[in-house]
């Protein structure tokens, strides 16, 4: 059988394997097995496969994702995320709408400390949605302005998202982390003005109250800065340390995590049990993910030995579509599958064929890594997945608050982060001018 043919029936069995529940790391690895069998041999499929295990466990950076996860976790158990939307919410109370602009502020310097979505929308979910409910705000606005923002966690570094493409791509995570500061800052921003705006144009969207009661809490100024020096240390620790060059990568999320745990433990927040469920929480996620890491290596060989994405490549050019067709094509598509599959699944399938037609058209992989994520982070939003939507759904105690609620206060968001995605394609400097 011809080689491309191959890789085409690998790619089509691999999502109907999906479609029909099989785990997305069983689904890589098991249709690679068998395509580098029908290619070669069941010996050589074998080796490969042993080959990719092994190149997996044995890369230093690998130890990053398990260290990122127990900091985010140690964090979320510390009371840390409550005490960023204390502290946003203190500085933002005389802007209309002050609320949802200190959810979205706290949410980017949450993501700066942990880089994980799914413990942004569980955290502000239970901390921001009743604040704002109880200050007039509309039910959509209030779930949909958690939902939306915890994205963020996903772009402002460090980025598990980030982390992955730089293992995929066989980019520098370092310098992964430094291209997502603007990018990450002008969404914050664009989140920031769109509520602001909204909140002036159309009121009705934010408030079933018109007239913004505003906070109701009146924190002095020292017992907000007692708030802010945890957070102000760890981002100090981790992205100081990292920016600085100080620490690469594993060091800055192994020294966060033991900065995090100390507060943990001064703030009597963690006893034997709760160390226990955090450790266990680590290893589940973080063998997880790096299973995944292993058979999306696997699988990349795969498509290499079977030369698909050089033919892709080809193709594309004899089409005449260009570079700005391909990366057209390619954003839709990955918005497209956002709505069906999860973000890290959506990178482990799609990045091992694109990336060398993205270098063959002369892309910068940094940038595209950036527009890869944001593109990602849109389908964490859209239906029927959403997983952002169904974790904020998850967090709350109010049935009164339906999935769709959250799905459709989210939408001024999803067009936030099209808009965004189009003006760092139009700009790739917002990407690259902090790295190159």
């Amino acid at each position: 059988m011809d080689a491309t043919y191959v890789g085409i029936l690998a790619v089509v069995l691999m999502l109907g394997l999906i479609y029909v529940g099989m785990h997305i790391g069983i689904a890589l690895a098991l249709v690679s097995f068998i395509c580098v069998a029908i290619l070669r041999s069941p010996e050589v499929a074998g080796r490969m496969v042993a080959a990719a295990a092994n190149d997996s466990v044995r890369e230093d950076l690998f130890s990053v994702v398990p260290l990122f996860v127990l900091l985010g976790l140690l964090v979320s158990m510390s009371g840390v995320g409550r005490d960023t939307f204390d502290v946003a919410e203190r500085f933002m109370r005389r802007i209309k709408a002050g609320l949802g602009v200190a959810t979205v502020q706290a949410n980017a310097i949450f993501a700066a400390i942990t880089g994980v979505s799914v413990a942004s929308a569980t955290i502000f979910a239970k901390v921001a949605v009743p604040e704002m409910r109880r200050h007039g705000y509309s039910k959509r606005f209030s779930v949909g302005v958690v939902a939306g923002s915890s994205v963020l966690g996903m772009l402002i570094p460090p980025s598990l998202l980030l982390i992955i493409y730089g293992v995929v791509a066989e980019e520098s995570v370092g310098k992964l982390f430094i291209a997502g500061i603007l990018p990450g800052l002008l969404l914050a921003a664009m989140f920031s003005l769109m509520i602001v705006a909204l909140a002036y144009l159309k009121p009705p969207m934010i408030f079933e109250r018109v007239d913004d009661a505003g906070p109701g809490r009146r924190d002095t100024l020292l017992s907000v800065m007692r708030k802010a020096l945890p957070i102000a240390v760890l981002i100090t620790v981790v992205l100081g340390g990292l920016y600085t060059g100080f620490f690469n990568p594993t060091e800055a999320a192994a020294v966060g995590a033991a900065v995090a745990f100390i507060i943990a433990l001064l703030r009597r927040s963690l006893d034997g049990t709760k160390i226990w469920q955090v450790l266990v929480a680590t290893g589940h996620v973080a063998v997880s993910v790096l299973f995944l890491i292993m058979a999306a290596s696997l699988y990349s060989r795969m498509l290499a030995l079977a030369g698909l994405p050089e033919n892709i490549a080809s193709t594309l050019r004899d089409l005449g579509l260009g570079a700005e067709g391909f990366l057209g094509c390619y954003v839709l598509v990955v918005v497209l599958l956002g709505c069906i599959i999860d973000s890290v699944s959506i990178m482990l399938i799609v990045l091992p064929i694109v990336t060398p037609i993205a270098e063959s058209f002369g892309f910068d992989k940094i940038w595209f890594g950036i527009i890869t994520v944001i593109a990602v982070e849109v389908g964490l939003l859209t239906p029927p997945f959403g997983i952002s939507v169904y974790t904020v759904k998850a967090s709350l105690d109010d049935p009164s608050i339906t999935v769709w609620d959250v799905f459709a206060g989210t939408f001024p968001f999803v067009l936030c982060m099209l808009a965004c995605l189009g003006v760092i394609i139009a700009v790739p400097e917002i990407a690259t001018v902090l790295v190159r």
